[in-house]
């Protein structure tokens, strides 16, 4: 398995001074000597205070770029201080810090290992036009990747060296890029992809980026989606 050392926590976030520092605390509880950044995406509350009180490294963006803007951030700073991977970690504590030396195996013969919500760990659900698109867009992505995968649009993933390189320079920042069209973008740059199962749990504080009628034009986003990340130019993951 990589070792811990040579890897970045890297955790996307957006006003989330409720959650993140349980969050922090239980990364280094979890995991002692462990490297966490917090990118702070144009947070209007104290999460930038908050995280560094609890021990993280920081970076802050004037203002909010989503979820890719913040993450492709994080990758080019891991680029730039020798972290060989990146774990992404959301802060809200709905991923499990506990499953991070899972993620982290996996890396030892792919490049991505994605932690999927709906592979038997668990009792995570979705319903309506969210999990109809979730269910098409694994089937399809599934055959892009070559790899047998039932949630695609998981933002807990650990990333190895080639994926780290490739998404420092790459990484999508629009809606739903950071999942989608990285895949994509990585599949066609050469890295490969598997995922392990992950229990998920409820929110530990904030405002969820999902609502109703977010999730009522959820599909045809995520066809948008699709299509322009298999309308791009694939890259190349050398340096």
């Amino acid at each position: 398995m990589p070792a811990l050392d040579h890897t970045l926590i890297v955790m996307p976030a957006f006003n989330e001074e409720e959650a993140l520092g349980p969050v922090i605390a239980e990364v280094f509880a979890s995991h002692p000597g462990a490297h966490c950044l917090v990118v702070s995406d144009g947070s209007i509350d104290s999460t930038v205070q908050v995280a560094r009180d609890a021990g993280a490294l920081v970076l802050a963006l004037p203002f909010n770029l989503g979820v890719g803007g913040a993450m492709r951030l994080g990758f080019l700073y891991a680029l730039e201080n020798g972290y060989q991977n990146v774990i992404q970690l959301d802060a809200d504590g709905q991923h499990d810090p506990a499953s991070i030396p899972q993620l982290l195996a996996g890396l030892d013969s792919v490049d991505i290992v994605i932690g999927a919500r709906f592979a038997g760990e668990g009792d995570y659900e979705v319903r309506g036009p969210r999990r109809w698109a979730m269910r098409l867009l694994a089937s399809i992505l599934s055959r892009i990747t070559r790899a047998p995968l039932t949630d695609v649009t998981s933002g807990f993933k650990a990333m190895g060296p080639r994926a780290v390189r490739l998404f420092a320079r790459n990484y999508p920042a629009e809606y739903l890029g950071d999942t989608i069209e990285a895949l994509v973008l990585a599949s066609r740059g050469g890295c490969t992809v598997t995922q392990v199962p992950v229990a998920m749990r409820p929110r530990a504080g904030g405002v969820p980026s999902h609502n109703p009628f977010k999730s009522a034009i959820y599909l045809g986003r995520a066809a948008m989606a699709l299509t322009i990340a298999l309308w791009r130019t694939p890259v190349s993951t050398k340096s």
